[in-house]
């Protein structure tokens, strides 16, 4: 418990003593971002809190991990690095999304094959529990850290969401970890719940920084790690039966929900729209929340009590139901809360189209008829 606490402090400390001389840094560098149609911002912003994030992660985890427990832990800071520089050239220089994958294939491809963070079976998923085939467990794998990083790096668009649904999950992970003896996998959890609180503090409003790729990449490929490994220890280890959960697949994604969702949703509704699933736009969650008329603090405390109310969920419903139903009844629950999310933005779309149609005199309308 003790070496739980001091990882979370330690690194909180760190992240919250570097980020003010960082942020003065980028300003005077001109390392910000400039706003664009999408952005929820409307001034230069540094994207520059990534780097106290990962050196307060590496550092923390460098210094209280147990060497006996390094066999892993090597290959995880080595992909952690490789991540890291693609954020940080891509914060600087805007990288495409395709020289991005293929930045963090590499990373990836070290985790699965040395680092061996790996799903070795589907867990019960489409109704195969046997053990996979390696080609086919490093394939999933591989998707499956993708996706998750991925996913938590598109949630970085409003002040306090990343940090906030970062801590969340980290902390899950991390408290689970140490419970369930796993210790060094415990400490690089909590150590990334510990930056992000610190960050959180110049990231809520009015933001005075955002973690950018550079921060996001790191800390969702971390998420990716502590998934993966969360499920394979459930279904795998020897742990008493208080810490071992039935349904690890759809615990793993109740946890992580708030990024899971949003991407599939975003990425479905763009391919119907006959657009490529990777370009930007303005459908993430967050914005519609925004757009729905709530701050951006506003909007990150409702995805923050979703979060919760998803892992409470995911937490109660697990030894009463099977894998499948509890994945329905998780992906049922987030498409109802989107249904009204959108039915909301909407009319207010309608009432502001009313309003201004209400103040357009008579000589104006008759002009834009004639136009």
């Amino acid at each position: 418990m003790l070496t739980l606490v001091l990882s979370f402090l330690m690194s909180f400390s760190l992240v919250y003593a570097l980020l003010p001389a960082t942020i003065r840094v980028a300003k005077d560098k001109g390392l910000v971002a400039r706003p664009i149609a999408r952005s929820s911002h409307k001034t230069l912003m540094p994207c520059v809190g990534g780097i106290p994030i990962f050196i307060g992660i590496i550092f923390t985890t460098l210094l209280l991990t147990p060497y006996d427990q390094w066999a892993q832990l090597q290959y995880i800071l080595s992909a952690m690095v490789i991540v890291f520089l693609v954020g940080a050239k891509d914060d600087i220089e805007q990288l495409s999304a395709w020289h991005k994958v293929v930045g963090l294939l590499v990373a990836i491809s070290i985790l699965i094959t040395r680092g061996e963070v790996r799903l070795e079976s589907m867990y019960g998923l489409l109704g195969y529990s046997g053990d996979l085939p390696t080609w086919i467990s490093l394939l999933v794998s591989a998707f499956t850290l993708l996706v998750i990083t991925n996913a938590f790096n598109l949630i970085d668009g409003i002040n306090g969401l990343a940090g906030t649904v970062g801590t969340i999950c980290s902390l899950t992970f991390g408290i689970w970890f140490f419970m369930a003896g796993s210790f060094y996998l415990g400490i690089i959890s909590m150590t990334t719940a510990g930056g992000l609180i610190a960050f959180l503090r110049f990231n809520i409003t009015p933001a005075r920084t955002f973690m950018g790729d550079t921060g996001a990449l790191v800390v969702g490929l971390l998420l990716g790690v502590m998934s993966i490994e969360f499920i394979d220890l459930c279904a795998t280890a020897s742990l008493p039966a208080k810490f071992r959960f039935m349904n690890p697949v759809a615990v793993a994604v109740g946890i992580l929900i708030i990024p899971l969702f949003d991407t599939l949703r975003v990425f479905v509704t763009r391919m119907i729209r006959g657009k490529s699933p990777l370009r930007p736009d303005r459908r993430h969650i967050h914005h519609l929340l925004i757009d729905s008329g709530h701050s951006h603090m506003e909007a990150t405390a409702i995805l923050a009590m979703a979060n919760i109310l998803f892992i409470s969920l995911v937490f109660l419903l697990d030894p009463l139901i099977s894998l499948h139903y509890l994945l329905a009844i998780l992906i049922g629950v987030a498409l109802l809360l989107t249904l009204i999310l959108y039915r909301s933005v909407r009319e207010r779309r309608q009432g502001v189209l009313k309003q201004k149609s209400l103040t357009t005199s008579p000589e104006e309308m008759s002009v834009k008829q004639a136009v």
